[in-house]
């Protein structure tokens, strides 16, 4: 499912569309690039989280606060692979 969305850009940022997007750039149209540069910062931001995931773990191990795991991980796994 696709939606539309219209954007109103200033001078510079439609310039700037403009430079990477038509012929001889790796987009076609405006779309593709944009679409492409939304697609990057929600991966930017799900790193990010994950990053300060880990390091919230690492902080925990550093404080001493552990809890011996006594499941299966590959069944944790298997499950998320679901």
């Amino acid at each position: 499912m696709s939606s539309s969305l219209n954007l109103s850009l200033t001078d510079e940022l439609r310039e700037f569309v403009d430079q990477h997007s038509g012929d001889g750039t790796m987009y076609a149209t405006p779309s593709e690039f944009v679409r492409d540069l939304l697609r990057q910062k929600k991966i930017q931001l799900e790193a990010q989280k994950l990053r300060e995931g880990i390091l919230e773990g690492f902080q925990d191990i550093s404080e001493g606060k552990l809890q011996e795991f006594k499941g299966s991980l590959s069944e944790i796994l298997n499950k998320a692979r679901s």
